[in-house]
């Protein structure tokens, strides 16, 4: 039993609306974008006040397992647990699943907090009168969503239409609306009745799981099937595959909230963002007096209202208005500001081609279970990589068949394992990896490891791995 709020975070969306930073297996919500901490991180920021709310529940996919422990780990919020998703079947089954779960851990009063883990949020004291009035509305049975006060007549939003006064600052839900044209968006405005859908709930579990029954049987008895026969896999609960393929895919909007007659929205005049477009960003970000939203590796002259972006090359922008220009790892993107939530076109054109499809779906910096790896050079027989390996963690006992790897020490203190010996390895010294050899790479230390990688040899793709044994269970 628990008088506080679980919260549930979902992270196991995909997209590439911010390309280039964002990549269909390094999507936005961990991306540090105009903040040293994610999105992500943010959204556990909001949650982490142990007075008022349980550890967080992550409902993600087993690609994003590791970062979504790892994101975790690096601020300091320990979690609740981390549900992976098989497959992805849309929100309602995801946050049925998650009730579940919380009704089982918390008992039948319990209620949770549902946010999205890519929303930029002002969380002052707006912010929390509104999670306490939808806090004691969840208490009395009541299924509350967040509706945000409408800034401008957006047509990337659906609406919600309040209707009836429930309590102070509560209304009874009348009705949803899609995303709708300027026009209609405009007179939807011009009445002071409608809101906009933040995809944020606060929902008494129990409750919500009696509705999902009712209205979406199917999710309801695959999920709950689901989690009955999930197992415990390190620090994550993996939900049972056969059993969650099973549930419609459907949204929670379209599962319950638009046939429940427990639907209730808080109004909520807080500043909120979906970051759906680089738009968007520039909309929320900290601008000079020209109107410019500008990172420390940028300068621009004679600019004016643009976006422009970088955390590695340092970018200049002369002479232009309304421009975004964000640049990655490996690719810069350049659009008008205005014509950015038009990125996903030229992200599709990307993608039909062999030589740039890579670039829609892979970021230069992957995560492992252990750390980091980010791609510096490629070229024919050899790769440069840069590794870093979190305090006490380890690779797997691995050899390779068809390349040799030479490791240069640049930070901290590394334990290299070689056909069964043991070696350290200090800062500015480095050691030979001979092709076919048994290796180990560890972290004893307290701070992060971090190497230069070569790799040469006539293969140099990731597959060219035995794991002989992985304390992560990949071997």
């Amino acid at each position: 039993m628990t008088s506080k709020i679980v919260p549930v975070i979902m992270a196991g969306g995909r997209g590439t609306r911010l390309w280039p930073l964002s990549r269909a297996a390094a999507p936005k919500q961990f991306l540090q974008i105009l903040s040293d901490h994610s999105l992500f991180q943010q959204t556990l920021e909001r949650v982490r006040d142990a007075n008022q709310f349980e550890p967080a529940i992550i409902v993600t996919n087993s690609d994003f397992r590791f970062i979504v422990a790892e994101q975790a780990r690096a601020i300091n919020v320990h979690l609740g647990d981390i549900l992976l998703e098989p497959v992805a079947r849309n929100t309602a089954p995801a946050l049925a699943a998650a009730a579940f779960q919380v009704l089982a851990r918390y008992g039948k009063d319990a209620v949770m907090q549902v946010l999205a883990s890519d929303h930029e949020i002002d969380a002052g004291d707006v912010y929390r009168e509104c999670i306490l009035r939808a806090h004691k509305a969840a208490r009395h049975g009541e299924l509350v969503t967040f509706g945000i006060t409408p800034t401008e007549p957006a047509t990337g939003y659906g609406y919600i239409e309040r209707g009836e006064e429930l309590t102070a600052g509560t209304n009874r839900v009348a009705r949803f609306v899609e995303k709708p044209d300027r026009a209609k968006a405009e007179a939807m405005l011009e009445t002071g009745r409608y809101l906009w859908n933040s995809g944020m709930f606060m929902l008494p579990a129990r409750t919500f799981l009696e509705e999902m029954k009712r209205h979406a049987p199917q999710v309801w008895e695959a999920t709950k099937l689901a989690l009955e026969g999930a197992q415990t896999d390190l620090d994550f609960t993996r939900l049972h595959a056969e059993s969650f393929a099973t549930a419609p895919d459907i949204s929670v909007d379209y599962a319950v909230f638009e046939k429940t007659e427990r639907a209730a929205v808080v109004p909520s005049p807080f500043l909120w963002s979906d970051l759906g477009s680089w738009d968007a960003v520039w909309k929320t970000g900290e601008k000079d007096g020209d109107g410019n939203v500008v990172t420390d590796k940028a300068t621009v002259s004679n600019t004016r209202n643009s976006l422009v972006l970088s955390r590695d090359i340092h970018l200049a922008v002369q002479g232009l208005d309304d421009v975004a220009v964000i640049a990655g790892e490996d690719a810069v993107y350049v659009g008008r500001l205005a014509d950015s939530q038009s990125v996903g076109s030229i992200v599709k054109t990307l993608a039909k081609s062999p030589q740039t499809t890579v670039l829609t779906e892979i970021h230069p910096t992957s995560y492992r279970p252990w750390g980091a790896v980010a791609a510096i050079s490629d070229g024919e027989r050899f790769a440069v990589k840069r590794l870093r390996v979190n305090p006490g963690k380890k690779i797997s006992l691995q050899k390779h068949h068809h390349r040799a790897e030479h490791w240069i020490v640049v930070r901290g203190t590394a334990e290299i394992t070689m056909s069964g010996e043991t070696r350290m390895l200090h800062e500015n010294e480095s050691v030979y990896i001979p092709p076919g050899i048994v290796h180990r790479l560890h972290n004893p230390g307290k701070i992060p490891l971090e190497l230069i990688e070569v790799r040469t040899g006539s293969y140099l793709g990731e597959d060219d791995i035995i794991r002989i044994e992985d304390e992560f269970g990949r071997s």
